[in-house]
């Protein structure tokens, strides 16, 4: 069952709450995070992208950016921009995006449960990514980057976090993208221990979003546990820094496909391709975005198409029955020739936050055809996970991102 445990969390102070959290360290280029960190040096992201302190001559995996990043944490902790809490508590993480709020337990997952897959992924990782976080997690001596975790919903959890809710946050902000963040501690030991039984009593808690955070986590638990062969299990290091959210609150975009060339065929030569394959018809700028499973919306030459994938082509599979995946194996590939979407440089894609206008802004400049996808649904992520599968690269886009900073756990404490 599963162990979800609370901890002693190192927190930014009251007054600094909103300048420390920062977006997640991979959503940014390494251009994007130095303009990110200018003129705000207490942003995380100083922290998460220490290669931002130094000169673009530097090699952003040399030791001593990895020092750096160790060294501006202790730091702030020393300063007082950081706290420490005085006992081992969950924390309610609240995040509002254009009116719609889902809200989470910031807590520590265990690694055994990610080695026996109680903790379920759906994607695959990579080592040199995985490298980057394990130096990083393993020098500064701490998790700085919570993964993103989902289960289905409990009663119990939800009314222990909605008498938390009614208590005075410790922080309550609105970043810089407009979504709203308040944090609140779960201090009682009645809600602690209910929120902890509930835990204990599912079998599966899913990984949503941060593979290589989680992989990289564990996999430095395990490098301590090898370093300390008399471990017990309990010790801080056992343990990895997450945020648990219901299935019912979460919110996954449309994670959009554009190509860069249409394999030698015009655009009319395509269309009647793709007309072979599934239901087209033309539509509105205003019909564009599509409303259901089974459809997606293609930008070609100016026009919007709105195409259904016909039922017959559609296998009882929970990986391949997937929109991305259906489109992948019915028209990238077999048309375009575009057989691994991981490697091949013709095909891009576009998270649904940035919206369709992106897509065509890209058709116009870059690109020769865009597919608007209908969001994957969270219980094809699990039906996927519980097969024990992979999903397709790029299938999911979770909105909210959390932020890094608001908790920290220290692994040798």
């Amino acid at each position: 069952m599963a162990d979800i445990r609370p901890f002693l969390c190192i927190r930014p102070c009251r007054e600094k709450a909103d300048k420390i959290a920062a977006l997640p360290y991979d959503v940014y280029s390494k251009e994007e995070a130095r303009q990110a960190v200018a003129g705000n040096p207490d942003s995380f992201l100083n922290i998460d992208r220490p290669e931002t302190q130094f000169s673009d001559d530097v090699d952003m995996y040399d030791s001593k950016v990895y020092q750096k990043a160790h060294d501006l944490l202790w730091e702030k902790v020393a300063d007082g921009s950081f706290i420490r809490d005085e006992k081992q508590c969950y924390y309610v993480y609240e995040l509002t995006m254009n009116g719609r709020t889902q809200t989470g337990i910031a807590a520590c997952a265990s690694i055994d449960d990610y080695q026996n897959k109680i903790i379920k992924k759906h994607e695959n990782t990579r080592e040199e990514k995985e490298a980057d976080r394990i130096r990083h997690v393993d020098i500064c001596n701490a998790q700085t980057g919570p993964i993103f975790l989902a289960y289905r919903a409990n009663y119990e959890i939800d009314q222990a976090v909605g008498e938390v809710k009614k208590q005075m946050p410790l922080y309550d902000f609105v970043s810089d993208d407009g979504i709203r963040h308040r944090v609140f501690a779960m201090y009682d030991k009645a809600h602690i221990l209910k929120v902890q039984d509930a835990f204990a009593g599912m079998r599966e808690i899913y990984i949503a979003d941060g593979h290589h955070r989680a992989a990289s986590a564990v996999k430095v638990g395990l490098k301590r546990r090898e370093e300390h062969p008399g471990y017990t299990g309990r010790e801080e290091f056992n343990y990895f820094l997450s945020v648990l959210f219901p299935d019912d609150q979460l919110m996954i975009m449309d994670y959009n496909r554009l190509v860069k060339d249409l394999g030698g065929m015009t655009e009319k030569e395509f269309l009647n391709k793709a007309s072979g394959i599934f239901a087209i018809k033309k539509v509105t700028r205003q019909e564009r975005k599509p409303e259901k499973k089974g459809d997606f919306s293609m930008y070609l030459d100016g026009e919007w198409y709105l195409c259904t994938i016909r039922k017959q082509d559609i296998p009882n599979d929970p990986v391949k029955s997937l929109d991305v995946s259906l489109l992948q194996d019915l028209l990238l590939a077999p048309v375009l020739g575009i057989s691994d979407p991981k490697t091949d440089k013709r095909i891009d894609f576009a998270g649904g936050i940035r919206g369709l206008d992106e897509l065509e802004r890209r058709v116009n400049t870059d690109c020769k055809a865009a597919f608007a996808m209908y969001p994957t649904d969270i219980s094809e992520l699990f039906a996927v996970a519980d097969a024990g599968l992979l999903m397709p690269p790029k299938s999911t886009w979770f909105e909210p991102k959390l932020r890094s900073g608001l908790f920290i756990h220290e692994l040798d404490q």
